[in-house]
């Protein structure tokens, strides 16, 4: 009983007279920086560390064994209840000096009882902290590896999503090009309908009797043909868009200024006439009356077209010299593409003189040819040496009397324009105005530079009607060197 009334004094003088604790003043955050965990699980690893290390690593006192005894209950249940303590017999004095060691820590915290057995048990064994840094260091390689299976998780959910999006972008492109490839074959048996009866006839003539050389003939000149086409339409698709943006700043620009006059106007008016109503209908006259000039401005915009008079009825002359109002048919786009077999192609007209023409420095040539009521189509081939030369075609809806093909020489291409253009200037003060007898034209392939000298270039063209085809041959832009011009054009049935 010596032994239990010393152990109860030693554990009263931890105690105050108003019964708060006496422990160091630490707080949670101080073991947070001094041990590296939170004073709960300190204490859950220093309450396991001493379990496992009592009476191996640790040798304590019979007297540290009851603080240690009475820290474990103050710091589960807090101050002594007679309901969570045992029953013990008045024989069981190590039953009843727990008991009593329990009371004397009497309104501890609970904290300041997890508090002294870290204390307690780090003074006595040397091998607590070691042991709380080992699983410091076990939890900080745990939270590596989740985080480390956290980033590769995410990388793997962004390599998945990476490949189906490139994936679904494949499978665009491939129905995008399947569409294409479809529209392609559409467009090509189109035009291989189109021209089926003229690349025929032609590949029998250049290719008689041998059929294997027709057959890939053909197919050459509808590859050609094919490729002009969509060159085509891909500058009128260009044309198309600078054409809607023209007319965006147009419209911009009209309503800019149909806002301002609509400002300009309102004072004056309300100045003139002091009732409001009066105003808002005089403005709203003006508002209508520019928005039809613009839109009449738009319609006839919208008619003009650049190969002529598709769109517009023109004036064509009849038989009998008189003229009739009505739209011309439109044109069929014509069909060029290449040969290599110059050097053949030069020797076979040498012989002929009418096939063989000196253009000189400055000129342009232009051969007439007229339609022929057997033919349906216009066929023409043409070459130069050494240099190139400008080539466009035209179409004359006019009448000949007769199917000769003729040749005009003339000093540019704009020679011819520039005397009409003079002409219809002066005016006769006597006999009057003089009428514009001139025939419709329509332009069939315009004016560009051709590289004739290194490749025979040929075309076809379907008969819009009865009329003339103007193949013009402009060596205009050339001030010094003349060029040597071998050509031929024949009609098929």
């Amino acid at each position: 009983m010596a032994d239990t009334d010393k152990l109860a004094n030693e554990v009263k003088t931890m105690t105050l007279q108003n019964g708060e604790s006496t422990a160091p003043n630490n707080s949670n955050d101080d073991f947070m920086n001094d041990w590296g965990f939170p004073l709960p699980d300190l204490y859950k690893l220093s309450l396991r560390f001493y379990k496992e290390k009592d009476g191996k690593a640790i040798h304590l006192t019979y007297k540290e064994k009851l603080r240690l005894v009475a820290y474990t209950k103050q710091a589960a249940h807090g101050k002594y209840r007679n309901d969570v303590s045992p029953d013990v017999g008045f024989l069981d004095v190590v039953g009843n000096d727990r008991r009593q060691a329990w009371q004397n820590l009497g309104d501890m915290s609970k904290e300041s009882a997890m508090m002294e057995f870290i204390k307690l048990v780090d003074s006595q064994c040397g091998l607590l902290r070691p042991y709380i840094e080992a699983h410091k260091a076990e939890n900080m390689e745990k939270i590596k590896k989740q985080r480390e299976a956290e980033e590769q998780r995410r990388r793997e959910e962004e390599e998945k999503e990476r490949k189906r999006l490139e994936e679904e972008a494949q499978r665009q492109l491939e129905m995008e090009r399947k569409r294409q490839l479809e529209q392609e074959m559409q467009i090509r048996t189109a035009l291989n309908q189109q021209t089926a009866v003229q690349f025929s006839q032609y590949a029998t003539q250049q290719c008689p009797g041998n059929k294997q050389q027709q057959e890939e003939l053909i197919r050459q000149l509808q590859e050609q043909h094919f490729q002009q086409y969509m060159q085509q339409v891909y500058q009128q698709q260009l044309l198309h868009q600078q054409q809607q943006y023209q007319q965006l700043q147009q419209n911009t620009s009209s309503a800019q200024q149909l806002q301002q006059n609509m400002s300009s106007a309102a004072p004056n008016t309300t100045t003139t006439n002091n009732n409001p109503n009066v105003t808002t209908v005089i403005t709203k006259t003006e508002t209508k009356e520019l928005t039809q000039a613009q839109q009449q401005q738009m319609q006839q915009q919208q008619q003009l077209q650049p190969n002529g008079p598709t769109s517009v009825p023109t004036e064509q002359p009849d038989t009998n010299g008189n003229k009739e109002d009505h739209e011309l048919p439109p044109l069929a786009a014509a069909s060029m593409w290449t040969r290599k077999d110059i050097k053949e192609f030069k020797e076979s007209l040498r012989k002929d003189k009418d096939s063989v023409i000196k253009i000189g420095s400055g000129e342009t040539v232009t051969v007439r040819v007229p339609t022929h009521e057997d033919g349906s189509c216009l066929f023409w081939e043409f070459s130069t040496d050494y240099y190139d030369i400008g080539f466009g075609v035209y179409f004359e809806w006019t009448v000949e009397p007769n199917n000769a093909v003729t040749v005009h020489v003339s000093e540019s291409s704009d020679e011819e324009d520039l005397e009409e253009e003079q002409q219809e200037n002066k005016v006769d003060v006597e006999q009057g105005s003089k009428q514009d007898n001139r025939p419709p034209t329509d332009e069939i392939i315009p004016v560009y530079r051709r590289d004739c000298h290194e490749e025979v270039y040929c075309g076809s063209h379907a008969y819009p009607g009865q009329g003339v085809y103007l193949l013009k041959f402009d060596n205009s832009y050339s001030l010094w060197r003349s060029k040597n011009l071998y050509y031929r054009v024949y009609y098929s049935r």
